[in-house]
């Protein structure tokens, strides 16, 4: 068994954090800028959703930018790129370049995201592959939940705001720097290890990540209206959010732990069952502050092992190139379900009610867990690539 908290492993997670740290701030602090400028929710939505459309599109070549220029390389280059195209947005105002920087940015972080999953994934072994990814996501949550504190304290330094975020980005090179060992070597012609070969036998972590991105989404954005159309009062109901990451940051590596010990597909499945199972007793508790805390807890961190346990998944069914691959739709599922979930779940609630976000996140769970069980029944769970 490998031992979990390696000189490369720390060295790993902590340079992804670094950069979880300064996504976390460049979001926030770009709508910040926009709106002092005088736009509005509108334009915020098209720079955000311009990030997304980069993740995208750099997707369908992520395994091959991978192999042909090596993993460390390819993280580094993405770290640079994101920095400098922060940074770059000091320098002007123009929508339009915003908007390139901002596509730049989201290729970059699909890049380095991907390759960077990955690689934890090959640090680990199948005994202690849980905690790995559960110590990864925990550390990696944390940082980018400190990014919106950052933007508090230098969004007076209107000169420089953008720079020192696109500064912070830098950290992470000598802690890249500092890993001895290196990713995998793939090979270009690998049989098997493009998306199109491996999209089919991942469908349950497909569909487990983009359930997470919504339901992550979500409780940022729609959860606290949710709690406010039942009468909840403003101050309570921003709490409702921050009770729900709570759970999935604290939650990670016990729940890591668990799949090591009694196995990763039986606890992926007892997540899914959780999550359905409490989804709709939410709308019954939420005036009962003693009922409501703890399942809001309870909820956030079985939603967010779905998500762990889906990288885990991946690690234990892939390597070399096809494990970037999975990477890559696992990043690429989230970028589509972050995007496009919330305008859905939005217009739902506006005509059928706030409780409409408990039943799309509802269909939502039901759908991973019936991936879970066809999955099963075609022995995919076992298969490797």
């Amino acid at each position: 068994m490998k031992t979990v908290l390696t000189r490369d492993f720390l060295a790993l997670i902590l340079s992804v954090a670094v950069v979880g740290l300064g996504s976390g701030a460049t979001l926030p602090l770009t709508a910040l800028a926009l709106t002092d400028a005088g736009y509005g929710t509108a334009i915020v939505g098209l720079l955000t959703a311009a990030q997304a459309l980069g993740g995208l599109a750099v997707v369908p070549f992520t395994a091959w930018i991978s192999t042909r220029f090596g993993s460390r390389q390819v993280i580094v280059g993405s770290v640079l790129t994101v920095a400098v195209a922060t940074a770059l947005m000091q320098a002007s105002d123009n929508l339009w370049l915003w908007a390139l920087l901002r596509m730049l940015c989201g290729a970059a972080l699909m890049l380095l995201f991907t390759i960077g999953e990955a690689w934890v994934n090959e640090l680990a072994d199948d005994s202690n592959r849980g905690r790995v990814v559960g110590i990864y996501a925990t550390t990696f949550t944390l940082f980018q939940m400190s990014g919106p504190v950052l933007v508090s304290q230098i969004a007076g330094y209107t000169a420089w705001r953008f720079a020192i975020c696109g500064a912070i980005f830098l950290i992470a090179l000598p802690m890249l720097a500092a890993i001895r060992s290196n990713p995998q070597q793939t090979d270009m012609h690998e049989p098997h290890g493009s998306w199109r070969h491996v999209m089919p036998k991942m469908p349950a972590l497909i569909v487990a990540t983009g359930f997470f991105a919504l339901f992550d989404t979500l409780a940022l954005s729609l959860l606290p209206l949710f709690a406010m159309g039942h009468g909840i009062d403003t101050e309570a109901a921003v709490l409702f959010a921050s009770v729900v990451l709570l759970g999935d940051t604290t939650m990670q590596f016990p729940i890591g732990w668990l799949a090591d010990r009694l196995g990763r597909e039986r606890v992926h499945a007892l997540m899914g069952v959780i999550v359905a199972v409490l989804l709709p007793l939410l709308p019954f508790v939420v005036d009962t502050p003693w009922l409501r805390w703890p399942l809001l807890f309870v909820l956030g961190a079985a939603a967010g092992s779905i998500y762990t346990l889906a990288i885990v998944a991946c690690g234990e069914r892939f390597q070399g190139v096809a494990l970037v691959s999975a990477s890559a739709l696992v990043s690429a599922a989230w970028s589509a379900a972050s995007f496009g979930g919330p305008i859905v779940t939005g217009a739902l609630m506006e005509h059928a009610g706030h409780d409409a976000m408990l039943w799309v996140l509802f269909a939502g769970a039901l759908v991973f867990l019936g991936a879970l069980r066809w999955e099963r029944s075609r022995g995919l769970a076992q298969a490797r690539v």
